[in-house]
């Protein structure tokens, strides 16, 4: 039995250590390569293995983004966040280097400013208890909300799960799988959002500091990035 249970132990070490070589870091637990900010003017900094993005009044949102370009991937990161902010991480996002129409289906077209980030939004939503839509999928500066929303997804059970699955003031992980034109993502183990959309194939990762408007006493307030890892999909 004792050696059985020493046999499994090592086969389960063996699988995790190749499914582990699958996935490469994307933050270096040290410092800001790779990543370059965008948008307004929140501070980011890394202390202790975690990126802490804080906020600024009379800033717009913030973006610290990857220099690299993704398409199909799993990305697995975690996150805490102060009750009081919402924010969200970027996944396929773009920016201009000139106001550009874009066409965003139906017809109809949008323009984004020169400077402005764009794109698949994976929501962090503590701030609105009432709504919790952490995990759900929001197309920043484009069309709003996609999962719940355009691509599907009941509002109120998707409130209900969440309110059931976030985890206020501790670590929360998020999961995400972008393959082709399938979008899905995975808060705390427990399936979020599931659909499918063209928009967007490639783009940049971002980790927001959402603006906080007229509101000066939130100035301080932090959330922090931790364990960012992904692997690339063929």
């Amino acid at each position: 039995m004792k050696h059985t249970l020493l046999w499994s132990a090592l086969l389960l070490s063996i699988s995790l250590s190749a499914a582990e070589k699958n996935f490469k870091p994307i933050f270096n637990g040290k410092d800001l390569t790779g990543w370059t900010q965008k948008g307004g003017k929140a501070k980011y900094a890394v202390k202790d293995g975690t990126i802490i993005g804080t906020a600024v009044h009379g800033t717009p949102n913030s973006f610290l983004c990857t220099e690299k370009i993704y398409g199909n991937f799993i990305l697995e990161y975690e996150y805490h966040c102060d009750n009081r902010l919402n924010s969200g991480v970027q996944i396929r996002s773009n920016v201009f280097n000139q106001k550009t129409a874009v066409k965003i289906g139906d017809g109809k077209t949008r323009t984004i400013p020169a400077g402005r980030v764009h794109g698949y939004q994976v929501e962090i939503d503590p701030n609105k208890p009432d709504r919790m839509w952490s995990g759900g999928i929001y197309d920043e500066a484009r069309r709003g909300w996609l999962y719940p929303g355009l691509r599907g997804g009941n509002a109120a059970a998707f409130t209900k799960a969440g309110q059931k699955t976030y985890q206020p003031e501790k670590w929360n992980k998020v999961r995400v799988e972008c393959r082709g034109d399938s979008i899905k993502t995975w808060l705390n183990g427990t399936p979020r959002a599931d659909f499918k959309d063209t928009l967007t194939a490639r783009g940049f990762i971002g980790l927001q500091v959402h603006g906080i408007g007229g509101n000066p006493s939130l100035a301080g307030a932090k959330i922090c990035w931790r364990n960012l890892h992904i692997r690339e999909l063929k």
